[in-house]
């Protein structure tokens, strides 16, 4: 099966687009939204935008990989988006305000579909493309939920 051009889903948060900005636009607490992602790390110095790079710890039960992202938007308060280098895929938070807070949108984009190599190991290593597709967006949707009750809840970023 070929692979989606774009999964994703939307939800509504009560918060301000600000708030949610800070929660979905710093790598570093990516693992505390995603089931699948356990680590963001920030390569370089200085603060978060166009160009940054990251190497990331990927994990789907007992089975670990890494991929390595670039930036390629970091629009504040609108859209954050980022390039995973082994596959292709571009992934994108877009906020826009609404009369109640943000809506939120997570996005994984395959504009020319996804490389070969990861279709290959997809298929091998993660039970196949269709498959391993409905976990990712179902991982998009709980990362969301999770999104949505840091940003209305009291908590702040740093606690986990």
């Amino acid at each position: 099966m070929a692979n989606r051009d774009e999964i994703s889903a939307t939800i509504d948060i009560e918060a301000p687009p600000e708030r949610v900005w800070e929660l979905v636009s710093n790598p570093d607490h990516m693992p505390r939204w995603s089931p699948q992602c356990r680590k963001m790390i920030v390569r370089g110095k200085g603060p978060v935008g166009v160009g940054t790079t990251t190497i990331n710890v990927n994990r789907r039960g007992p089975l670990f990989w890494p991929t390595r992202s670039k930036v390629k938007e970091f629009v504040p308060g609108k859209r954050f988006a980022f390039k995973i280098a082994e596959n292709g895929t571009i992934w994108s938070y877009d906020l826009e305000a609404t009369a109640t807070g943000t809506r939120l949108t997570e996005s994984r984009h395959a504009p020319h579909g996804v490389s070969s190599l990861s279709n290959f190991l997809t298929r091998r290593v993660l039970g196949g493309t269709e498959n391993f597709e409905d976990e990712l967006e179902a991982g998009i949707r709980q990362t969301l939920e999770r999104i949505k009750a840091a940003a209305e809840g009291s908590d702040l970023v740093g606690k986990a």
